[in-house]
């Protein structure tokens, strides 16, 4: 086995030469792997020799997979002899086969990116202000407002059972949408059997007033203005036009806020549901106090920290992985991501280039947190990860699967990784957050 070593500032390049003579067993292998789903006259499954094999299949897709063996068998091994005390691997190596030819050595090239140098200057005493939590009455009784209307009976309102039978307040009303401008339908902008409530909020002001006093079949057009901060620049501040068809009308009984409305929702009486909500929202808020904060510290850290470099190839895996978290929280909404594209009119790859400033941000703020686990000694021990890792399973012992997942070495690196994570940031709050 021939090796070469190429170090430029953010990266190593091995570049690994295998002679015919030591590719030989995993060319043996390779034919045992391909042949074993072949019928061949006179030969087994699996025992199919080179020459024979070659006829059938093609030398190169035998070398091709002997390559592949032969990577797999090596790569570790190189890795491991081949990187310096002072160069630290970060992220996944990069492996690329380069050269594969009947009769000749087989050639393939490892690219580990290497940890960047970086230098902090303060990172505690930032006097970060602790933001109270506060939850306004008005929050409570919104809450309890929309459990109040998630609830409410509905009825189609008809002719036997209504003297009127038009949309009023409170009504809700299904309809098919179709909205123009210029007389030009806008893209997305059709919607079929959409539910509308009369007196709900909507991005676009007074939409559901325009439909008081309409009656099923009956189909209203008229013109309002979008909000001149709307996301959809095409959009903001136009004058839009309407066609809606009314489907159906249903009166809503909305349930009074009492001690059985309560009831029915797991508390006490009225008063316990109250303290209850009261509480969720102070959770939430606690969380979001503490997600805004965490990031005023970063943003401090980002601006004053120096890195030496921070590798390509990590900005790049970073952006496909937030694309493919994005398309996670589409599709966790219900959502299509095809549609989500088409929405802000790009493709996959164009997304991911937009998303690589963000993921520079997200590979630097790491950094920083690992830097700072050095630097201040701060480690998880393995009696800490241990009980980490047990608890994550006694949480699947009726999901196999997913348990068979998490018992694996990636998975208790992942944990680590994540506990590591939340220690500095615990201490960062620490050392930071004044009252």
């Amino acid at each position: 086995m021939n090796v070469q070593k190429n170090k430029i500032q953010e990266e190593l390049e091995i570049t690994v030469e295998l002679s015919v003579e030591e590719m030989k067993p995993h060319i043996k292998k390779a034919c045992e792997i391909i042949s074993q789903d072949m019928k061949i006259e006179g030969f087994r499954p699996g025992h199919v020799p080179f020459n024979i094999l070659k006829n059938q299949v093609g030398e190169i897709t035998i070398l091709q997979e002997a390559a592949n063996i032969a990577v797999n068998k090596t790569v570790a091994d190189v890795i491991k002899n081949n990187i310096a005390e002072d160069d630290k691997p970060i992220g996944q190596p990069q492996i690329r086969i380069t050269k594969v030819a009947p009769n000749n050595p087989v050639e393939y090239k490892i690219n580990v990116s290497l940890m960047p140098e970086v230098k902090l200057e303060k990172y505690k005493d930032l006097g970060i202000k602790k933001e109270e939590v506060k939850i306004e009455e008005a929050k409570v009784d919104g809450v309890i407002e929309d459990l109040r209307n998630m609830r409410a009976q509905e009825k189609i309102k008809t002719a036997e059972t209504h003297s009127d039978v038009s949309a009023q307040d409170g009504d809700k009303i299904l309809i098919d949408i179709q909205m123009f401008l210029d007389k030009v339908p806008i893209e997305g902008g059709q919607g079929k059997s959409t539910a509308v409530l009369i007196g709900g909020d909507y991005i676009i002001p007074g939409f559901d007033k325009q439909l008081i006093g309409a009656k099923k079949a009956e189909t209203r057009e008229f013109k309002l203005p979008y909000p001149k901060d709307h996301y959809q620049k095409n959009l903001s501040g136009k004058l839009v036009e309407f066609k809606v068809d009314i489907k159906e009308i249903y009166e809503r009984e909305v349930p009074k806020f009492n001690d059985e409305f309560a009831k029915n929702l797991g508390a006490k009486d009225a008063g316990d549901l109250k303290k209850k909500i009261r509480e969720n929202l102070e959770i939430e808020q606690k969380q979001k106090i503490g997600q805004k904060t965490m990031l005023l510290i970063f943003n401090k850290l980002l601006d004053s920290a120096t890195f030496s470099h921070v590798p390509e190839t990590m900005v790049e895996t970073e952006a496909r992985n937030m694309v493919h978290e994005l398309k996670h929280n589409v599709e966790q909404q219900g959502g299509k991501f095809e549609d989500y594209l088409m929405h802000i009119k790009k493709n996959a790859a164009e997304l991911e280039k937009e998303l690589k400033p963000e993921a520079v941000k997200r590979i630097k703020t790491s950094l920083i947190i690992s830097k700072i686990a050095q630097k201040e000694g701060i480690k998880v021990e393995e009696k800490e990860l241990e009980e980490a890792v047990e608890k994550q399973l006694g949480a699947y012992k009726d999901m196999p699967e997913a348990r068979k997942k998490s018992d694996t070495p990636d998975f208790r690196n992942y944990l680590q990784y994540n506990m590591l994570n939340q220690k500095v940031i615990d201490k960062l709050k620490e050392w930071n957050v004044v009252k």
